[in-house]
């Protein structure tokens, strides 16, 4: 056998996978969201997955009230599955979340995130 051969015999490591990724509750604190604004935003989170180099993730976020900066640095997926909160682009977009939202921010995207009740996510950032 040749070594490419080798490498596909072998069996495949465990896929990550997290049940009931909604109601999670073992969540690690990830500390105060972006730069505060107005209150004391906290996030929360389950990293289900990421790649060795860094350069890809994906898990479960979750944040309280508050109003904080955002800033984009890679390309997010997010599937909010819970709360309800505001994203305001520099240039004055906004976009309205609520539970069942997808959204995609592109790296670069900017702006100000004000949590109204807290959001729980699905996200995938790469």
């Amino acid at each position: 056998m040749s070594g490419e051969e080798k490498k596909f015999s072998q069996a495949p490591a465990a896929t990550p996978s997290l049940r009931n990724a909604s109601r999670a509750s073992h969540l690690v604190d990830w500390g105060e969201a972006g730069e505060p604004v107005e209150g004391a935003a906290r996030t929360s989170g389950v990293l289900l997955h990421r790649n060795p180099d860094g350069t890809s993730e994906c898990g479960i976020w979750v944040c309280t009230p508050g109003t904080w900066r955002c800033r984009v640095e890679r390309d997010e997926f997010c599937y909010f599955v819970e709360g309800r909160c505001t994203y305001t682009r520099d240039s004055g977009e906004k976009i309205e979340i609520g539970p069942d939202t997808a959204a995609f921010f592109e790296k670069g995207w900017n702006g100000e995130c004000t949590v109204h009740e807290t959001v729980r996510k699905a996200y995938m950032i790469n």
